[in-house]
């Protein structure tokens, strides 16, 4: 299947870019600025060209001899969002009809009843103009995706990990259906194989019904926080929300306010017939889902690569997702050749009592866990290199707090800890062993 995938660099686009070429289509990524896909594991295996949604002239090169567009693009960081999206989906549906394009694969929000939000108002408008292309849409509508990187889900981590006591609106206990990122990427993917005559709306979301205090509970639980207390606040309407969200997490208000304006109605699946038209996996529960989440948070230890879990931070996304995660990296060049060097980076593992060694990654490598007396999980990851004259000694301090105290921690001991750190590359660099013949 040839397909081009309009907003490859985004959450799930990126993610979908990485299930697509996994499974042997040959996938073009349609991104606005190229720079920001350079680091995704699939760079290599996908075509990635520069388009965007609202020019005419680049949205017809990139569907060009497509099969299949999906769609994921949308503009809610923007001031005028509404009208950016109305012009982008005009633009793709008409440029999908005109190269004869047999299915357009759309990913939308779940619609509420009643009046929703301008956001996910916006999203059902994109449906609508897509399905009315001429060209076989798949709208498929999704709530609180699960997984590292999802802006729903940061900002549930986030709120979590930093508010000992949550400040409950009364949004927050409308009731949410989230959905596991694999599962949403699994019908994705799925759904570019729908026939021809299937042109319409599906509604898909996990087995788990919760409210939004609800999951925050469970997320605490999963991620072995204090099960937080709630202080109601039934005045406090997602505007006040917006600007409270904005003080306490690092994600953008720009992002977090259309979400909370989102969340005062249930967002539920209404029609849950997709079963009917696809095969799809056995749904994974909401628990399952964060644990997955959780497993991986943004460590500079961990590289990026084609078989990590889509539920993983990937280098593509933001930087205020992924989890938190402290550092302190000094480099120092030494007169010592690197052989000479290394001993003493490998006695500091072996012969400082508050630390232990884990097996190096490379010859020049070393890990070295710090015992878990703090509210977090910490790290030093030690490299020596060679250098012109000599060695290039590399030292990176890593800190993941837990909870709002390991990031009060952090906080408290950053400053004598960086002196430290300092006073130890320094050390370290001007330090050499002879080394036996």
């Amino acid at each position: 299947m040839r397909c081009v995938v309009f907003g490859a660099s985004g959450y799930v686009g990126c993610r979908l870019v990485a299930e697509l070429v996994a499974a042997g289509h040959e996938v073009r990524a349609a991104v606005r600025t190229p720079a920001n896909v350079a680091d995704a594991p699939w760079r290599s295996r996908a075509e990635v060209v520069r388009a965007d949604v609202t020019d005419a002239g680049s949205v017809a090169a990139a569907v060009d001899g497509r099969d299949v567009v999906y769609y994921l693009v949308h503009s809610l960081p923007e001031r005028d969002f509404v009208a950016r999206d109305r012009w982008a989906a005009r633009t793709v549906a008409a440029a999908a009809r005109r190269a004869g394009v047999r299915r357009i694969v759309y990913l939308g929000g779940l619609i509420p009843p009643g009046e929703p939000s301008d956001h996910l108002a916006s999203r059902a408008e994109v449906g609508r103009i897509l399905r009315r292309s001429g060209v076989p849409t798949a709208e498929l509508r999704a709530g609180v995706v699960v997984g590292s990187g999802s802006a729903s889900f940061e900002l549930l981590r986030h709120l979590t990990e930093r508010m000992p006591v949550l400040i409950t609106p009364r949004w927050a206990h409308n009731r949410v259906q989230p959905i596991a990122v694999r599962d949403a990427l699994h019908h994705l993917v799925a759904a570019a194989q729908l026939p021809p005559e299937v042109n319409r709306a599906f509604d898909i979301g996990g087995p788990d019904v919760l409210t939004y205090l609800e999951m925050m509970r469970r997320f605490a639980a999963v991620a072995g926080l204090r099960r937080p207390l709630a202080l109601p606040a039934p005045l406090l309407t997602p505007w006040m929300t917006a600007h409270w969200v904005d003080v306490i997490t690092p994600v953008p208000r720009s992002i977090a306010a259309p979400l909370m304006e989102s969340l005062v109605h249930d967002v539920v699946c209404r029609r849950g017939d997709i079963t009917d038209h696809l095969a799809v996996p056995e749904p994974t529960p909401f628990d399952e889902a964060v644990r997955l989440a959780l497993a991986r948070t943004r460590a500079p230890d961990e590289a990026a690569t084609p078989e990590r879990s889509p539920a993983a931070p990937l280098p593509t996304d933001p930087e205020w997702s992924g989890g938190s995660v402290y550092s302190d990296v000094r480099e120092c060049h030494s007169a010592a050749l690197p052989d000479r060097l290394w001993p003493v980076v490998e006695s500091i593992a072996g012969c400082r009592g508050w630390w232990s060694a884990v097996p190096a990654r490379c010859p020049r490598v070393l890990r070295v866990d710090l015992p878990g007396v703090v509210p977090g999980r910490g790290w030093l990851e030690l490299s020596v290199e060679p250098d012109a004259g000599g060695s290039r000694y590399r030292q990176r301090a890593v800190f993941e707090p837990r909870g709002l105290a390991g990031h009060l921690y952090w906080k408290a001991t950053a400053p004598v800890l960086k002196l430290f750190f300092a006073a130890m590359a320094r050390g370290v660099a001007a330090l050499h062993v002879v080394v036996p013949a």
